[in-house]
């Protein structure tokens, strides 16, 4: 395995992985990047080729990102200064608050789920990957995602009590 190869040939692939799904930050993508092929380095001996490489790359990036986010309280707080700005636009702090709760629901009901699920669910709604995509970094089928996330959408449902 040539990881000077590997890590100027899969960069753009990585990079681009992140930046979807840290929605478009750069340089948190940039640093997430940089920490994923250190730990593709650091753990190459480890691969056994039963996955693609691309594959194998996006599954550490994933977890470097989950990692971020766990660092960062895994939700995001609204500063003050930005929901006064909503409520300059029309938007009730009531409504912030309660679609805030919403979100923060629906990411705890997420991670309940069984882990592909879970990862299909993430990769569609956070990193707004087609099923396409999303079955190409699992090793399974466009056909196998979209079913996967319309289960995983319904069992969401059910334990929040939404009806479609």
């Amino acid at each position: 395995m040539n990881i000077k190869s590997i890590c100027e040939d899969f960069y753009p692939l990585v990079f681009g992985y992140l930046l979807t799904i840290t929605n478009g930050n750069r340089d948190l993508a940039e640093d997430l990047t940089q920490e994923t092929f250190l730990r593709a380095i650091k753990n190459s001996k480890n691969f056994k080729g039963q996955s693609k490489v691309s594959t194998w790359l996006c599954q550490i990036a994933k977890y470097t990102f989950w990692q971020h986010l766990e660092k960062q309280n895994k939700y995001k707080q609204v500063p003050l200064d930005d929901a006064l700005l909503n409520v300059s636009t029309g938007e009730l702090i009531e409504e912030i608050y309660i679609r805030e709760e919403s979100n923060r629901a629906l990411y705890e009901g997420i991670e309940k789920l069984d882990g592909l699920t879970r990862d299909v669910m993430f990769y569609r709604l956070m990193g707004e990957l087609s099923f396409k995509e999303i079955g190409e970094l699992l090793d399974k089928t466009e056909n196998w995602a979209r079913v996967t996330f319309y289960r995983g959408k319904a069992k969401l449902g059910k334990e929040m009590h939404i009806d479609e």
